[in-house]
């Protein structure tokens, strides 16, 4: 059973609030393992929510570079932002770019021994307000919690009532976002995990 997660006021993210990213319920991404660094493919991240699924965003890695950039589109092919490795920073740190080469939003990776422990910085758009995400999690399970000023604000975990059952497929796990979250960053916050897991 995935958590119930208070709603978010104002919404939250570096882009203005819209229908396809933004959601007034809380909804449930699938993501798939198996598309990330290992192969560099192309995906579509899907919410799954009461045997509803439909598509929120997708991610292109193969046309770029596999290892070092991806870009994020809406369902009609135009670009959100380019997710990118920061040169010359000492733990793994990434970064959301917009078309127009702005920095949407940071992602940095803090030493820790065990588990996954980074920071996502943004200006939140609804209110101009800095935000800091904090990460923490264990990677390696696929299991993480994100929270901003105390609040949870999206969980990972690799089961979901019995999704992964119907779905049949093993490399599949879910992130439970919270209401008036912005889905193209939280799904770009775990590509950006993926990749750090992968480079440790």
């Amino acid at each position: 059973m995935p958590p119930q997660l208070a709603p978010v006021n104002p919404p939250l993210g570096p882009r203005p609030a819209s229908a396809d990213f933004y959601r007034p319920q809380q909804v449930t991404l699938e993501m798939k393992e198996k598309v990330f660094s290992l192969s560099g493919d192309d995906f579509t991240v899907k919410t799954v929510d009461e045997g509803n699924i439909t598509d929120v965003c997708q991610c292109k890695g193969k046309a770029i570079s596999a290892r070092d950039k991806k870009k994020f589109t809406d369902m009609q092919g135009n670009e959100l932002f380019t997710l990118e490795n920061k040169l010359l920073s000492f733990n793994k740190s990434m970064r959301g770019v917009s078309p127009s080469g702005e920095h949407d939003f940071e992602v940095k990776g803090h030493f820790k021994l065990l588990g996954t422990h980074s920071t996502c910085s943004f200006t939140n758009a609804a209110n101009g307000q800095e935000v800091a995400i904090e990460i923490k999690g264990d990677w390696i399970d696929r299991s993480a919690e994100m929270t901003w000023e105390g609040k949870t604000v999206a969980t990972i975990a690799r089961s979901f009532f019995n999704v992964r059952e119907i779905l049949g497929d093993q490399q599949t796990y879910f992130v439970t976002v919270a209401p008036n979250v912005d889905l193209s960053l939280i799904a770009a916050l775990c590509v950006s995990l993926d990749e750090r897991a992968n480079e440790d």
